[in-house]
């Protein structure tokens, strides 16, 4: 009993002393401040360009396998094993083509030649980019993977220059049983047989959508949609952290995806895709959708800060511009939690970290902390404040409350910062 209230006693005494340890100095921190308030915002700002130096070693990464993978482990070296001697830099590109009539049959000859004649245009509309400044000029012949998987054999010595050359590329499709060859399509008077007899079925089943197969003879006879698929040899860069891919990248937004919308906006009777709709997916539709997302979102962060303003504003002082309201104490606050990021950001950088995009919370994250410690800095201030009124005090009185008020708060912003330090 004894032994154990002479422990709490010494726990007591520990406690206390680190308390008013903390006291002691913000207190002459708070006094620094309230008599020097000028040289203090100067020393802020300095300080926070100090740290912003770090910026010139800022660097940034989006790469899956830097963000997600823990560097150095087993897993790593044995997946850049893996792609040293098996790399998939493939991109991916799909349609999926339907008739535009509810449940039609896509396997008739008027619907594959719109068909073919999209495929067509794909095939040898040209794109153009400019890298360092040099403008290049792009096909799917000259981009795609090759593999010359996609076409019949039966049908080769038939084939046009122009289908004789996609063939060589890697491309899944039904139109292969033409070679991609719209004449040939339109000199098949039995499409059907074409189909069942020159492909396996399992195969040709796996490129249609819905197929209906008669029971009576076991052949495919419908399908309420079919796919094409389009594979190009990836051209990756790493570009500051990030991967950059601008040739392919730039083909399928003025080619593929280009062509792909086209169908979807010719309704009427006399376009060329008057009966077929698509939807599809290219390598870089998840980055498009993504980024729109983000800058779609960009306003709402805007709306954040200013709401974060009003609310500061409104809780702090009176709402009413005047004697009593703190609107410009409120945008302080918001200032001192941007500098507070810049400077943070400069030190992380300049330390060798980089900037991946799940650190593009951390201003939110920091805002919100902020405000709670400005709320408890205030908080403070008032309580501190004796039975004078504001306008009886000089400038002596309010630096010695500054000092009251930041020693009294210090500890519960030391003791919470320490606490989100380490979680």
């Amino acid at each position: 009993m004894s032994s154990s209230g002479t422990s709490s006693g010494c726990i007591e005494r520990i406690g206390n002393g680190i308390e008013t340890s903390i006291y002691g100095f913000f207190s002459k921190i708070g006094n620094f401040i309230g008599n020097r308030p000028k040289l203090t915002i100067a020393l802020s700002v300095l300080l926070t360009v100090a740290c912003g130096a770090g910026f010139t070693q800022w660097t940034t990464e989006s790469r899956p396998e830097k963000l997600w993978v823990p560097q150095d482990t087993q897993a790593e070296l044995e997946t850049e094993l893996y792609t040293e001697y098996f790399d998939s830099n493939v991109r991916f590109n799909n349609l999926l083509v339907q008739a535009k009539a509810a449940d039609a049959n896509v396997l008739t000859k008027e619907i594959l030649m719109q068909a073919m004649e999209m495929h067509y245009e794909i095939q040898t509309k040209n794109s153009t980019v400019t890298i360092d400044g040099v403008e290049k000029t792009n096909t799917l012949l000259t981009l795609c993977a090759k593999g010359g998987f996609g076409c019949s054999s039966s049908s080769s010595g038939n084939s046009s220059d122009d289908s004789s050359a996609v063939c060589s590329c890697a491309l899944t499709g039904i139109l292969g049983q033409w070679n991609f060859d719209k004449d040939l399509l339109e000199q098949d008077d039995d499409i059907l047989t074409t189909l069942n007899q020159n492909m396996p079925q399992d195969q040709l089943l796996s490129l249609l959508g819905k197929p209906q197969i008669d029971s009576s003879t076991g052949l495919v006879t419908a399908a309420s949609a079919l796919t094409l698929s389009f594979f190009l040899e990836g051209r990756l860069e790493i570009v500051n952290n990030a991967e950059s891919d601008p040739i392919n990248d730039a083909w399928e937004e003025t080619v593929f995806l280009a062509t792909a919308e086209s169908v979807n906006n010719n309704a009427n009777a006399e376009s060329s895709y008057s009966k077929i709709t698509v939807d599809y997916i290219a390598a870089r539709s998840f980055g498009d959708e993504f980024g729109s997302a983000i800058t779609g979102d960009l306003a709402l962060v805007n709306i954040s800060y200013i709401v974060v303003f009003l609310f500061l504003g409104a809780t702090l002082g009176k709402i009413v511009c005047g004697t009593g309201s703190r609107w410009t104490m409120s945008l302080a606050a918001l200032v001192t939690v941007g500098l507070s990021v810049g400077a943070g950001f400069g030190v992380s950088s300049l330390a060798g970290l980089f900037f991946g995009p799940v650190h593009s919370l951390l201003p939110f994250i920091l805002i919100g902390i902020g405000v709670d410690d400005a709320f408890v800095i205030v908080n403070a201030f008032n309580r501190e404040r004796s039975s004078v009124k504001r306008s009886s005090e000089d400038n002596a009185t309010l630096a010695a409350r500054s000092a009251r008020a930041l020693g009294r708060a210090g500890a519960s912003i030391t003791v919470t910062s320490a606490t989100d330090l380490v979680a």
